[in-house]
């Protein structure tokens, strides 16, 4: 299986009295694996919605579904995809974030940093639509909606969630891939988003399909979450990305210019206000 879905669950499992995984027909192993990681674990068998194919609604409308199933006396959600996996470092600092903002009806959420990774566990991407930050944990306020294709939330009437800004990260891990596997998943989110159709078998992936996705790297130099260590050393590709070959485009380099100066990326899209 190529998602860390297992490393996902573990990676929120200390900060959960219960965690609710929404499982989609399948015959691949998935709903046996999701069942057998932890008596906390609790699945709800669900049937994807192809319908809602604009932009990816359908991975909304099934982050919906194991949000309503969450107690109503739970404070806090914890929201993680299947390709996501939190850094134990940010453990501590999120369950302080969560006991400070609890009874503050001004915060709805706690914002957590992001690393994409492409190719191998070795590097990340640096191009501008790789987002920094993302809302991935929520207050248990069922006006709270998953946003377009997943990425975040909104409430009430589309109103961008209120957070705080925690220094916690997430790892991307959805382009960790060998090139066969990388470019099956870029022809079904064609089928998520798009409705569109392909025959996997015919596949022909050209050895040089994963540079045709990136146009700039950077080497990773910092540490893993530990329950992904098993899945990084059982890698079985090898992906090498020379940094001398970046293409950054003028925007791209005046917002890492910003980011490194200020703090913050300008005039990126942010999908929640800081408080």
């Amino acid at each position: 299986m190529q998602y860390p879905i297992r490393e996902a669950i573990l990676s929120i499992l200390p900060l959960c009295d219960e965690v609710i995984v929404a499982v989609g027909q399948s015959e691949d192993g998935t709903r046996e694996l999701v069942a057998s990681i932890d008596e906390k674990v609790k699945i709800i068998d669900t049937i994807w919605d192809f319908s809602l194919k604009e932009g990816g609604r359908v991975l909304a409308s099934e982050t919906d579904k194991a949000f309503q199933e969450i107690i109503r006396d739970a404070d806090w959600c914890i929201y993680i995809q299947g390709d996501e996996v939190l850094h134990e470092d940010g453990y501590e600092e999120i369950k302080n974030a969560m006991h400070k903002w609890q009874d503050n009806k001004k915060v709805d959420g706690l914002l957590l940093n992001y690393r994409h990774f492409f190719g191998s566990y070795d590097y990340v991407g640096i191009e501008a639509h790789w987002y920094r930050h993302e809302i991935r944990v929520i207050k248990n306020d069922k006006s709270i909606f998953s946003f377009r294709d997943a990425q975040g939330f909104r409430k009430g009437d589309n109103k961008k969630l209120r957070v705080k800004e925690l220094k916690a990260f997430i790892h991307h891990y959805g382009w960790v891939q060998s090139p066969q596997i990388m470019q099956a998943k870029h022809n079904y989110k064609n089928k998520i988003y798009w409705n569109g159709e392909f025959d996997e078998s015919k596949t022909i992936v050209p050895e040089d399909y994963p540079f045709k996705l990136v146009n700039a790297l950077q080497k990773f130099s910092s540490t893993h979450p530990r329950v992904m260590q098993e899945r990084i050393a059982a890698a079985d590709w090898v992906f090498k990305y020379n940094e001398s070959q970046n293409r950054l485009s003028a925007k791209d380099h005046f917002k890492n210019i910003s980011e490194k100066l200020l703090g913050t990326r300008l005039f990126d899209y942010k999908n929640y206000r800081k408080i």
